[in-house]
């Protein structure tokens, strides 16, 4: 669904449906730090709602606070103003509910990739035998069958990027966050990995908040892209891309395709530290 109460059919373009409360709703939210100069203003009024199921890209260049905000949302950060709710309850600490992907894959390398990705359920003291199915499944989703007990060090970059997206779903979050997760991958190995998330997207149809700065990458994968201002970090603009899903590479080169990256350019310039 998105926020204007539409829908997202099968096709991945968006009819007309009821509206629902959002999974997300942030409102007016605000985020300063104390330095030795004075506070420093990261997020100022930052408003946005995210269906069940909407996939939302959050863009803007270097130090606008996108990573601020993502961290507000996981319940790390707490807010100087303002809320970010999650199902109507204020997000005000880490929750069970919650799933985040970093941009490193935090894996721990005397755990084997099964090991780590039940490390959620391990914590959370959730029933192993009944997650250790999930997980095979899961690994199967993604590739990554016949590798349950490799190490880290055993496996590509991409490879380890799609276990830690498996931790972050083996406790069936109601929202998925992801800071940046394919920024130290190589350029191949990312279009890759936008494939790969796209097709577990599809799959589980999870409710996804992806932080990036590459404007190609937030119009693939994204229903809305949500542009951000320099800091301190405000929307400038919310771009919803209506494009029919599955999407392939190829779309990268159609003038449809262009014109999102065309329309979300220029609210930027290559000095901003944004991917054109």
């Amino acid at each position: 669904m998105s926020m204007s109460g539409r829908s997202t059919a099968a096709d991945g373009r968006v009819a007309q449906a009821g509206s629902v409360e959002p999974v997300i709703a942030v409102r007016r939210l605000t985020k300063s730090y104390a330095t030795a100069d004075g506070p420093v203003a990261a997020l100022e009024a930052i408003d946005f709602a995210v269906a069940d199921g909407e996939f939302i890209a959050v863009l803007g260049p270097s130090g606008c606070g996108k990573s601020t905000l993502l961290k507000i949302l996981a319940g790390l950060f707490p807010p100087s103003g303002g809320e970010a709710a999650l199902r109507g309850t204020a997000i005000t600490g880490p929750r069970r509910d919650i799933g985040v992907v970093f941009q490193s894959p935090v894996l721990f390398p005397w755990r084997t990739v099964l090991q780590n990705v039940l490390l959620p359920a391990d914590v959370q003291r959730l029933g192993r035998a009944q997650h250790e199915r999930k997980a095979l499944d899961l690994l199967a989703l993604v590739g990554l069958g016949g590798f349950e007990h490799r190490y880290p060090w055993e496996l590509s970059g991409g490879m380890q990027q799609r276990v830690a997206i498996v931790r972050a779903l083996i406790h069936d979050p109601a929202l998925l966050l992801m800071d940046e997760p394919f920024g130290a991958l190589d350029a191949m190995t990312r279009e890759q990995m936008n494939l790969e998330l796209q097709r577990i997207w599809l799959e589980r149809r999870k409710t996804v908040v992806f932080i990036t700065h590459s404007i190609p990458e937030a119009v693939f994968l994204a229903d809305r892209v949500l542009v951000m201002t320099p800091r301190p970090g405000r929307i400038a603009e919310t771009v919803a891309v209506d494009m029919p899903r599955p999407r392939s590479l190829e779309v990268m080169n159609t003038a449809e395709f262009g014109s999102f990256v065309a329309r979300i350019r220029r609210h930027f310039s290559a000095q901003n530290g944004v991917d054109l």
